[in-house]
């Protein structure tokens, strides 16, 4: 299937970008046909089929995708997976906040073929980041059960799926910590899960009122690797994570994560690697036989000034961060 060739209906997939005016950074995907609709039903035989479908989508290769932003146009080809990325610089001035981006899918003599719309969210300098992992850190997945886990994903949809108790509170207050409600605090959502759950996960977050932001999440799996999702080498979300400060050189960040996979040891890396920019780390205590290793890892971090707090109860953690003055009284609502 080659850029030439291809006519089909397809969609093109633009994930929620991020940057500054020097340094903007949006994702896609191009796939053949249209994208499932996200599951709201309960019943098992519909959760699968949907699963299913998710992970039966078809990348394109090699066709020519066009980014429009402002007065500026860019071109790219996607990968062997359907994956585009678009990095630039902006040359008008851009204000903090989300901004709209289009980008389209065109053939060789530029008409275009569709239309993808997506957002890029630009911080201010001087906010935190928030740097977030979600299985098992705000979604209740048990990961560390491969039992567990695929009956959760095959019995509940993105509406009856659970939030740890008062992480949503928790997400609200750290969104406004030391910042305007006009102006809330980035979020970036670095997963192990892969591109083919972004809708899912987009109505999850939106259905719990969890504060808007960026997934970061890894490459397509198909439906024969449906069983395997969420399990990748921990490298790529450490590569994930440190593109995050690298695109962000001034800005301070918090890091959440859990103790069931490898956020402690990627958490601890980026500490001793950027150890004036971390604030914070949090790390949900779901598996407590990882308790010891958890500490020991944190004890590795070089700058003692960086914040710990392993917890088991999300209050703990919200204690803790108005403690170091992160939450303050006057954010402290319900």
């Amino acid at each position: 299937m080659t850029k030439k060739s291809y006519q089909a209906p397809a969609t093109v997939k633009v994930y929620h970008g991020y940057g500054h005016q020097d340094n903007l950074i949006v994702y896609g995907h191009v796939l053949a046909g249209k994208p499932p609709r996200v599951s709201t039903s309960n019943g098992v035989l519909s959760n699968i089929n949907h699963l299913i479908k998710v992970f039966s989508v078809k990348p394109i290769a090699g066709v020519r995708v066009r980014l429009r932003w402002e007065n500026q146009s860019f071109y790219s080809t996607t990968a062997k997976d359907g994956f585009f990325k678009f990095e630039w610089k902006s040359t008008q001035k851009i204000t903090a906040g989300w901004h709209d981006v289009s980008v389209d899918l065109v053939n060789p003599e530029n008409k275009i073929l569709t239309t993808g719309e997506g957002k890029i969210f630009i911080p201010e300098a001087t906010q935190y980041g928030f740097i977030s992992d979600i299985d098992d850190t705000v979604l209740v997945s048990h990961s560390a059960s491969t039992g567990k886990k695929l009956r959760v994903m095959f019995t509940k949809n993105p509406l009856s799926r659970k939030t740890f108790a008062d992480v949503v509170k928790f997400y609200k207050l750290l969104s406004l910590a030391h910042t305007e409600p006009s102006l809330l605090n980035p979020f970036f959502y670095v997963s192990s899960s892969e591109w083919n759950l972004y809708d899912d996960l987009n109505v999850f977050f939106k259905h719990n009122q969890l504060p808007k932001g960026v997934f970061l999440l890894n490459e397509i799996k198909r439906w024969y690797q449906l069983l395997k999702t969420g399990k990748t080498k921990h490298q790529g979300k450490l590569i994930r994570v440190v593109r995050i400060f690298e695109a962000f050189p001034k800005q301070r960040f918090v890091l959440l994560g859990d103790n069931s996979q490898k956020d402690p040891t990627i958490y601890a890396a980026i500490a001793n690697k950027y150890p004036d920019r971390v604030m914070a780390i949090y790390i949900r205590n779901v598996s407590p036989k990882k308790v010891e290793i958890t500490s020991s890892l944190m004890n590795t971090i070089k700058n003692k000034a960086i914040h710990t707090c392993q917890f088991e109860h999300t209050d703990q953690a919200i204690s803790h961060a108005k403690s170091i003055g992160l939450i303050v009284d006057s954010f402290y609502k319900n």
